[in-house]
């Protein structure tokens, strides 16, 4: 059986410019960029643990920062947009 999918919210604010464009790499090539420096991503808890160490590596901690917030199935349900976008459908599934 797969491992569980859960959906999260990523969140940078990084103070150089060579460290915000290694993390926006990172967060393109795990989810969807919604915003400038926010991601919707589905990511299991290893590739959620993988995701934290490539960061690490890449920010400074005292100058940067990257906020996760888990969306739970239910929560996710409520969640609205305003303006242009929706919100990253779960992988698997298919939108007509």
């Amino acid at each position: 059986m797969a491992e569980e999918r859960i959906f999260y919210v990523l969140a940078y604010d990084i103070a150089s410019d060579k460290r915000r464009a290694k993390i926006a790499r990172l967060m393109e090539a795990l989810g969807a960029r919604v915003q400038g420096s926010v991601f919707d991503a589905y990511l299991t808890a290893v590739e959620l643990e993988k995701l934290i160490r490539r960061a690490r590596k890449a920010m400074l901690e005292k100058e940067d920062s990257l906020r996760i917030y888990l969306v739970c199935a239910a929560c996710r349900g409520k969640v609205r947009t305003i303006g242009l976008g929706e919100v990253t459908p779960p992988p698997g599934v298919l939108i007509v």
